[in-house]
């Protein structure tokens, strides 16, 4: 499987056959090394969102208008097919969303939702991803909690987690985390898009590594096959 960051929390994830877009913050995205014309011309099976801020739901309506399914929560899934995705799909918390390319499941994350409108959406999720045989925890925003013990029983290939503080945990505290998950491979993500956002990734790859944990920081546009 590849996957390819889009800058902040976005991410693509490739199976060869399958193509999976993970809160698709394009548009207002500085880091973005993609245009949202360009994105919605890929074939996806689904946009997964974490939850409801602007920088994480972000282009996720133009893709459900275009015909592709979005799958979140189930306040998200109704807002977006009030406003004209009609393949949205809301869940909840404990949830699994079984498809021909794999399956993902909904987990707790600490932080709050609500869409740029203001309008609730739920509570803010972390996603387990199945996809080309591979396991993926995609924590959202959130902070270090003990429950992710049980995410790590499931047997994770990767955690792709936020390091950037201010409003998601930092570094230090994501690097306490990979002791709880056991993955085989960590990626950092929400960090240097906006001035608060001063987390330093390698401060969490250091962590990732004396734990010895393959820490893969990388760049917008750039791609990992795990």
């Amino acid at each position: 499987m590849n996957i390819r960051f889009l800058g902040h929390s976005a991410f693509l994830l490739q199976d060869g056959e399958h193509r999976l877009l993970l809160d698709p913050y394009i548009t207002h995205n500085p880091k973005s090394p993609t245009t949202l014309e360009q994105a919605l011309t890929w074939p996806l099976s689904a946009v997964l969102v974490s939850h409801a801020h602007g920088d994480h739901w972000g282009d996720a309506l133009a893709f459900g208008k275009a015909g592709t399914p979005i799958i979140a929560t189930a306040e998200i899934g109704g807002y977006a097919q009030k406003h004209g995705a009609a393949q949205a799909v809301g869940m909840n918390i404990g949830g699994t969303y079984r498809a021909p390319w794999g399956s993902v499941s909904l987990t707790p994350a600490w932080h709050s939702s609500s869409f740029p409108d203001g309008t609730y959406g739920g509570m803010p999720t972390g996603l387990v991803i199945e996809l080309g045989g591979k396991r993926v925890y995609f924590a959202g925003d959130t902070c270090l909690f003990s429950d992710m013990r049980l995410i790590g029983d499931r047997g994770l290939d990767v955690a792709i987690l936020p390091v950037g503080d201010h409003y998601t945990m930092g570094p230090e505290e994501a690097g306490r985390c990979l002791e709880l998950l056991r993955p085989k491979v960590a990626i950092p993500m929400h960090f240097g898009t906006f001035p608060g956002l001063s987390g330093d990734p390698q401060v969490f790859a250091a962590a990732g590594q004396a734990q010895g944990v393959d820490v893969r920081v990388l760049h917008p546009g750039d791609t990992t096959e795990v």
